[in-house]
């Protein structure tokens, strides 16, 4: 049984009732320390949620798929996680609407151990391995999983284990507890200051590595996505999301990763400043710099996860149903 398909047994769908009053609104955060997520807090530490009469707060949890469980469970309202959620629920005839995008490549890197980076050169040397994904039904291990089948290495032939995304990724990788790592930065470019032996076999931090994996130019991940009822009950507070992440995208073209560092919560930079300005100039082309989602995009990812479950390439899913625009033209 898919993650997906769990949470809809144990959690019956369910909508806040329309807003009035202030405009509260809980979101629940796949890592919030992932770079991959960090419009959502760096537009609370600009003060941008304020400026548009909102009122936020933000729910760390490990891995997307908890922050879509916290979402199918009623504790959330809205998720900032990867785009390829809205399809696979599009599958199960539940509809999730993301309407602001704050990434155009999905900042995903598939990284060897220090131990296997002589023995693992390739995806086709991953049978019988052991992957590190950040957690079960993930959009990390939804990556590893089309992987493995495009260059046809059987699925089963992989232990995939849950190792969070950042101190916990980093310790597993780093110690050789895993072979290979599905990270994101800051975690991963800190593996790499400290095992520099380490091997890259896929970067989607930019557009190279996403055409060279899925043959578009665009390939969506994190978004801010809730259910359908709750967009159309709260459209103005939607409204004011979607615009908050947009001018958090736009601040985030005309500064440096020096400037964006110094906004960002201490505790995220830890004790290396300058490690964690290296991580954002390695990340800086994965950010929309728009909020707007690409038809192409939203094909390409269907596509991928057609290959990948067949839950997805049998259903008949309208894509249009699955993200809007109209909160942030």
């Amino acid at each position: 049984m898919s993650f997906v398909s769990f949470v809809l047994i144990q959690c019956s769908a369910c909508a806040r009732p329309p807003e009035s009053g202030a405009r509260r609104v809980r979101i629940a955060i796949g890592g919030q320390n992932q770079l991959v997520y960090l419009p959502t807090t760096l537009a609370r530490e600009l003060g941008l949620y304020r400026e548009e009469g909102l009122d936020v707060e933000l729910q760390d949890h490990a891995g997307g798929a908890k922050a879509l469980q916290a979402l199918v469970g009623g504790s959330a309202d809205v998720v900032c996680g990867f785009y390829d959620h809205t399809i696979q629920m599009a599958a199960d005839q539940r509809e999730l609407v993301a309407f602001v995008t704050m990434l155009r490549f999905p900042g995903l890197v598939l990284v060897t151990s220090p131990q296997s980076a002589a023995t693992v050169t390739s995806i086709s040397d991953l049978k019988g391995k052991i992957a590190g994904v950040t957690a079960a039904g993930s959009s990390t291990q939804m990556l590893l999983t089309y992987l493995l089948q495009k260059h046809g290495v059987p699925v089963d032939s992989v232990s995939v284990t849950g190792i969070g995304a950042s101190a916990t990724a980093v310790a597993a990788v780093e110690s050789g507890k895993v072979d290979v790592g599905v990270m994101t930065d800051p975690a991963l470019t800190i593996v790499q200051r400290r095992a520099p032996a380490v091997r890259v076999l896929v970067d989607l931090r930019h557009v190279e590595g996403v055409k060279q994996t899925y043959g578009t130019s665009t390939y969506p991940a994190s978004v801010l996505y809730a259910k359908a009822e709750w967009v159309r009950a709260n459209r103005d507070t939607a409204s004011r999301l979607a615009r908050a992440i947009r001018r958090t995208l736009e601040w985030m073209q005309t500064h440096s990763a020096e400037e964006i560092a110094d906004k960002t919560p201490a505790d995220f930079r830890g004790d290396d400043r300058a490690l964690y300005v290296d991580a954002l100039k390695n990340t800086m082309a994965m950010y929309s710099p728009d909020g707007i989602m690409q038809a192409e995009g939203a094909k390409a990812v269907h596509a991928v996860l057609a290959q990948s479950m067949d839950k997805v390439k049998n259903a008949t899913i309208d894509l249009s149903k699955t993200y809007t625009n109209e909160f942030v033209r």
